[in-house]
């Protein structure tokens, strides 16, 4: 095989035959009517400028943007026709045909012969920009070249590249006579005939197996030799044709991509670009110079879904360079394409999310895409669906991994609900990343109150910040820690990241006392929502001498914390972590023999009228879990610190909706010792009962149920005014129960208006109470009206004024049968006289345990032995007392119940008449529950029982007398 070789000509002498041809070649493929094309051309100008008038004329209609558009478009047009009539070959301007075609039309508007000479030259027409005429019609010629016919000068056109080449030929030496295409390496053989290097090796490797001679694809003559000469000038004729072309294509393409109404064109543009862009740079630098780059960001709205997805694949292309990011920076392109990442056809959404990617590549458009409404929220949703789209949540994550390189898009990452890059930059960042990442945590949690579930190496550092030196540090970090653990899940994460010890030596040990920011109170709240996590506070270590928080070290500093005249929010996390500690019973010991000790009581009591209602209500809480164990303690504190019952008395007035505060001051009311006589004194001094009646009174009424707090206020209200008859004795309580007539007040609510089984049962309690003092507030009618027995009535007798005052003392006067004195609810609190018996009676009925206790202690206060207990059993029969005493002895199965239930048992058969006797006896249930009450229950339920089984001759009665006999 003959070795081919290359040998480059002179390429002076080499040029001009190349030229020579290709002026032979231009004038064989120009129109035959070049007349016709400059008339055509220049009549499109024309036209244009009809067409700016026009919208000149409604230019009062058209916004800035809208003006500068049109304007853009038009310079661009203008100057495309006049670069296209520039490229005209020079030979069509060999005679003076072209300037009578421009002399002819000086008929135009706004072009006269002086312009239009002015513009010409022997050369051809030089460049002109019109820009200030309006929106030009170029549409008209491009759709004349590009009509469904392509006819243009008596040439057919089928693609937009045709066009390109009638404007720029394409001439016959170019192309390869093997392959019949352009050549890229143009070689020359002997016999002078020019090949692509490639085709021509090829054929010689084909040819040369065979025995016969190569001969020439061309000419047919034998190939003497196989070398051939680079023909190095015909190779730069055809680049350099090779870039006019593409430049001309580009234009072309443009004009018609911004002009054209057909989305057909408009797609063969974007098509024609696209292969234009992939070839070379330079292509993609002139779509940048002459508006292509920014006009595709237009057409992302257009209403063509094809045209939106040619459009952004052609921008991902040409934003390959910084040129074409920062061009797409100054549109609207980005939150276009964010609008387009939702779209329902899955073809756009990969093609936009693509795009969006190539531009996270820049660093000069992360902020931009960044703060892009919903672009965050979307690309962070298209990433944890995964599962619906796994190309999209791809590269959606590729493109926030890009955007974080920008510290805003962590922040609204993280407002997005994506928080891993804004915890992963807080834990491997520099320190001054994480001071910004710890700042952004810290207007996170505290502006938009987030919830966020953070990691073990979070935890950490954040424990780390904040024990720093620095203030600054120390603050965000505490103001994070502080948010975060709120969130209960975090809890545990923050324990085991070591914050506990970090909090107590914050509390107990740290003093700082020239540093800016206290963060004593954020370490105590940390503390505090910690605790109330539900973590194990008997095990939850507190430093390295291995104290726990339930260690009488931890409680001790912990009351000692408790002072008026530290910040309010300090005293409110301190208590909230005494609230949980003493919900433990060791605790719980522990705290009240610390206050027992060292006289701590004071300062809860003082806090409770705080004006910060969340710390009023904390210390409130906190001394209703104290008051069964300290009760009279707290209650002493109260009446000794000044103003502290009138404040009370106040806090449980009704106004509007009930609140928490309104709650607890009732409820601690009610819990206090009941007989606590100098806080019963001070709270009717201070004007409680009808304070209290009042608010019962609106309660009943309907007001406020349905705040949460309604039942406890009610529960609350009921105990304060029972733990009144508590303390009768005095003279200043029993005349207030008097005056207010609450007998009949607990009557009322004894029926259950209120709904609560422990406002019945509390009623219950103060009608028993008031039952007990009946007895002694009973007299007998005056002596005056049973001494005058013969002589006043005889000498009155047959008198009718006599008889008349008779009728009206009978009247006035109501003798009491129990009580045997003149009786009534105000005066005596008779529950006969109150009707209170019937309401007790059913409460037997209730299902509470400790409600039926209640009204059966209130109805043995009407059995006692200094009552008339026949008449009294009597009373009770008629309203089936037995039958409801018997229910509830079958019912429950309590110790107290029994006992009260047998001791009524046992009147009913003492006192009862024979159908009351038969009742009783005939229950059947009455002797197994005796026998069960026998055999199970404390002394004195068994004696009960005993004492009822004697009765009913179930026992021997060892009190009988027996006669001995002797045989």
């Amino acid at each position: 095989m003959l070795s081919v070789a290359t040998f480059n000509v002179n390429q002076e002498n080499s040029m001009e035959s190349v030229r020579a041809i290709m002026e032979r070649q231009t004038a064989r493929r120009a129109p035959t009517d070049v007349t016709q094309m400059i008339e055509s051309l220049f009549a499109s100008v024309n036209l244009a400028k009809d067409h700016a008038a026009r919208c000149k004329g409604k230019a009062l209609q058209l916004t800035d943007g809208e003006i500068q558009n049109i304007t853009q478009d038009l310079e661009n047009v203008l100057q495309n026709i006049y670069d296209d009539l520039g490229r005209i070959p020079a030979s069509a301007f060999g005679s003076n045909a072209y300037m009578d075609v421009l002399i002819k039309s000086q008929s135009m508007k706004g072009f006269s012969e002086a312009d239009i000479s002015m513009n010409v030259t022997s050369n051809g027409p030089r460049r002109r920009s019109f820009c200030d005429n309006g929106t030009p019609r170029l549409l008209d010629f491009l759709q004349g070249m590009y009509h469904e016919s392509h006819e243009f000068g008596g040439q057919m056109f089928n693609t937009l590249p045709e066009v390109a080449e009638y404007i720029e030929p394409l001439y016959d030496a170019f192309f390869c006579p093997l392959t019949n295409e352009i050549m890229t390496d143009p070689v020359t053989t002997e016999n002078g005939v020019t090949y692509d290097r490639r085709a021509i090796e090829e054929y010689i490797e084909r040819s040369a197996d065979s025995s016969e001679p190569v001969y020439c694809p061309v000419t047919k003559m034998a190939m003497q030799s196989k070398t051939m000469t680079h023909n190095a000038s015909l190779k730069s004729v055809i680049e350099e044709w090779t870039t006019r072309n593409e430049a001309m294509r580009v234009r072309i393409a443009r004009t018609a991509l911004s002009l054209s109404t057909a989305d057909t064109m408009v797609l063969e543009a974007i098509h024609e670009l696209k292969l234009l862009a992939k070839l070379r740079g330079k292509n993609r630098e002139l779509m940048h110079k002459i508006g292509v780059t920014k006009y595709l960001a237009r057409l992302l709205d257009n209403h063509n879904a094809q045209i939106r997805c040619d459009a952004l694949e052609l921008l991902c292309l040409l934003v390959g360079d910084e040129e074409g990011k920062d061009i797409i920076g100054k549109t609207k392109a980005i939150a276009r394409t964010i609008k387009l990442l939702s779209s329902n056809t899955t073809d756009e959404k990969h093609v936009a999310i693509s795009f969006l990617l190539e531009l996270s590549k820049s660093q000069l458009l992360l902020e931009d895409i960044g703060s892009t409404a919903g672009s965050i929220l979307i690309l962070t949703t298209m990433k944890i669906n995964n599962s619906d789209d796994p190309i999209a949540a791809e590269k959606a994550g590729a493109v926030l991994e890009n955007l974080e390189k920008c510290p805003k898009n962590i922040k609204y990452m993280a407002e997005s609900g994506y928080l891993e890059p804004l915890q992963s930059h807080l834990v491997e960042g520099s320190e001054e990343m994480q001071m910004e990442m710890v700042s952004y945590f810290s207007e996170l949690v505290q502006e938009q109150e987030l919830t966020i579930d953070i990691t073990r190496s979070t935890s950490e550092i954040l424990i780390k910040m904040a024990r720093s030196c620095n203030p600054m540090v120390r603050k965000a970090a505490f103001d994070v820690l502080v948010q975060l653990s709120s969130h209960r899940p975090n809890s545990k994460m923050l324990v085991d990241a070591g914050a506990v010890p970090v909090m107590i030596e914050e509390l107990f040990i740290r003093k700082v006392d020239d540093e800016l920011v206290n963060s004593m109170a954020n370490a105590a709240t940390v503390l505090a929502n910690i605790v109330e996590s539900g973590i194990d506070l008997e095990t939850t270590v507190v430093n390295k001498e291995g104290h726990v928080l339930t260690s009488k070290y931890s409680i001790y500093n912990f009351v000692h914390m408790l002072k008026c005249f530290v910040p309010d929010d300090l005293n409110l996390s301190i208590i909230r972590v005494l609230l949980e500690l003493t919900a433990l019973a060791k605790p719980l010991a522990t705290v009240v023999s610390v206050i027992r000790e060292n006289h701590r009581g004071h300062a809860i009591v003082e806090l409770m009228s705080s004006p910060t209602e969340a710390l009023s209500v904390a210390a409130t809480r906190l001394l209703i879990t104290l008051s069964p164990h300290i009760g009279h303690t707290i209650a002493e504190r109260l009446c000794k610190t000044q103003g502290q019952p009138g404040w009370l008395v106040k806090s449980i007035s009704h106004a509007g909706r009930i609140t928490e505060q309104q709650a607890a001051s009732a409820t601690l009311l009610a819990r206090l010792p009941y007989r606590n006589t100098s806080l019963n004194i001070a709270l009717v001094q201070e004007g409680a009962v009808p304070v209290i009646l009042s608010a019962i009174k609106e309660m009943q009424n309907g007001a406020a149920r349905t705040s949460r707090h309604a039942v406890p206020y009610m529960e609350g209200l009921v105990g304060s005014l029972v733990r009144l008859t508590a303390t009768l004795y005095s003279p200043e309580v029993l005349k207030a129960a008097m005056d207010h007539n609450v007998a009949s007040v607990l009557t009322e609510l004894l029926r259950g208006a209120a709904g609560s089984d422990e406002v019945q049962r509390l009623a219950a309690v103060g009608l028993e109470n008031l039952s007990y003092l009946s007895i002694k507030l009973s007299q007998p009618p005056p002596d005056e009206l049973l001494s005058k027995k013969t002589t006043i009535l005889k000498l009155l007798k047959g008198s009718k004024v006599h008889n008349n005052n008779k009728k009206n003392s009978h009247h006035q006067l109501s003798v009491c049968s129990v009580h045997r004195g003149v009786c009534s609810p105000e005066t005596t609190f008779c529950l006969l006289e109150a009707g209170a018996v019937e309401g007790l009676l059913i409460c037997l009925d209730n299902d509470n345990v400790r409600v039926v206790e209640a009204a059966l202690g209130a109805l043995c206060t009407l059995l006692d032995e200094r009552v008339d207990v026949e008449k009294s059993v009597a009373a009770l029969d008629k309203l089936d007392a037995t039958r409801r005493v018997l229910g509830a002895l079958r019912q429950h199965r309590q110790n107290v119940l029994w006992q009260k239930c047998f001791c009524m048992v046992e009147k009913l058969l003492e006192h009862g008449d024979d159908r009351c006797v038969r009742e009783v006896t005939g229950d059947r249930m009455l002797p197994m529950a005796l026998v069960s009450a026998f055999h199970r229950g404390d002394a004195s339920t068994k004696q009960a029982a005993e004492s009822i089984l004697r009765r009913l001759h179930k026992m021997p009665d060892y009190s009988a007398t027996y006669v001995s006999m002797e045989f």
